[in-house]
């Protein structure tokens, strides 16, 4: 399994690692493991904006998208 090294992390933000590693019972190393893995699996905006501009859509543009939802909710 590939490993990851940080260097010259400065000494605040070891500290506050160090806390929060020991308050949720855990050595640094499974912090940081928690940490990274939550962060790689949570998709970012960019990622999220490039999926969906890869869908094909609908043919509106999107003042005639705007309009027709004005439409349908005032119908309701």
């Amino acid at each position: 399994m590939p490993s990851v090294q940080i260097k010259n992390v400065p000494q605040d933000v070891h500290l506050a690692l160090q806390r929060r590693a020991a308050s949720a019972g855990q050595s640094m190393q499974e912090y940081l493991l928690m940490r990274l893995t939550v962060d790689a699996r949570t998709e970012t905006l960019d990622e999220v904006l490039a999926r969906a501009g890869q869908r094909a859509g609908g043919r509106l543009g999107f003042a005639e998208s705007a309009e027709a939802l004005r439409i349908e909710r005032d119908g309701r």
